[in-house]
């Protein structure tokens, strides 16, 4: 059985509370589960202590039986420091869309064009 330590949805529309549990992974995200091990509402201020809240002991334990944390999960537990920081590269993020590199070069061959301009006229 894959077991998954994972957030489960709950609250009503456009105002998110979820429970963060160990749950077979085959089961529907806010379905069945077998243990609640803490809170997470991200409604509340990065800075807030009531924003993750976790039972490490269970947690740990739910690791040693080979539990595998979601991502979100991960970075909650590097947060508190019972995991290891992953590397993580989203190397696509920063970089731009096709059609804002195109606006890009086009401005640049704008601003280009005077510039070049103005130092042919110095230089004569």
């Amino acid at each position: 059985m894959a077991m998954k330590i994972r957030l489960a949805r709950g609250g009503s529309k456009k105002r998110p509370h979820y429970a963060i549990v160990a749950a077979d992974s085959r089961m529907p995200r806010d379905g069945r589960f077998i243990e609640k091990l803490g809170t997470y509402n991200p409604l509340l201020p990065k800075d807030s202590e009531d924003r993750v809240k976790m039972d490490i002991d269970k947690v740990k334990a739910w690791l040693d039986k080979g539990a595998q944390p979601t991502d979100r999960v991960s970075r909650f537990l590097e947060a508190a420091g019972v995991i290891e920081k992953k590397e993580r590269a989203n190397l696509k993020k920063g970089t731009p869309g096709k059609a804002a590199q195109e606006r890009a070069e086009k401005k640049a061959a704008r601003d280009a064009a005077p510039a070049e301009a103005a130092a042919e006229e110095t230089a004569e």
